[in-house]
């Protein structure tokens, strides 16, 4: 269960790292618990005390989310993760323990339209915590919305940014859900159809 999810006007920047640094005061907590989804899954390029395979519950990964900073550019998109409210329906990831300093360097790699929220994760061995995970709302400018996994395989084709090709991050992904055991119809789907569209 996610809490503090506020509605934005549709026209709140894509650039979050101010509203972020409002968002949840760690009240002098030496570490707190991060769920990652989409490429934190995969580049962890930040210190962190512990790494712990986790879900969520409630939300679907979707890659309805542009980015117009790491994977594309404002001209040309690419399309990145982001979770879609989906009762009932878990969301496998990845849990780090950090510092609340990391999250300096973290609001500014998710700056463009992902909001911390706090969610209760659930660990491989049925215990519970509460931590932050980022989110991107429908309601940030650099949201893309639904399509189809070929129409976004064809964009994620076309598309990269200073992080490198958007492929990447796909195939990345999709291999790192692989090794935690987890099977997503949305990323593989959009896998295969990149596989086919990069031939």
């Amino acid at each position: 269960m996610l809490y503090c999810l506020r509605r934005y006007p549709h026209t709140m920047s894509a650039n979050t790292v101010e509203i972020n640094r409002t968002r949840f005061r760690f009240n002098n907590n030496e570490a707190v618990w991060l769920f990652g989804y989409g490429s934190l899954i995969f580049k962890a390029d930040f210190p962190f005390l512990q790494r712990r395979s986790a879900r969520i519950i409630g939300w679907s990964r979707r890659f309805w989310q542009g980015s117009h900073d790491h994977r594309g550019t404002p001209e040309a998109p690419g399309r990145v993760a982001t979770l879609i409210e989906t009762p009932g329906i878990p969301c496998t990831g990845v849990a780090y323990l950090i510092s609340p300093q990391v999250f300096d360097h973290l609001d500014f790699r998710e700056k463009n339209g992902y909001l911390r929220f706090s969610t209760e994760m659930t660990f491989d061995d049925g215990s519970h915590a509460q931590g932050l995970v980022y989110i991107a709302t429908p309601d940030n400018t650099a949201f893309l919305g639904p399509a189809s996994e070929r129409e976004i395989a064809c964009q994620v084709a076309g598309a990269t940014g200073p992080s490198g090709p958007n492929a990447d991050y796909v195939l990345h992904l999709a291999e790192s859900l692989r090794g935690l055991g987890e099977h997503d119809d949305h990323v593989f789907e959009i896998e295969q159809q990149l596989r086919l569209v990069l031939k």
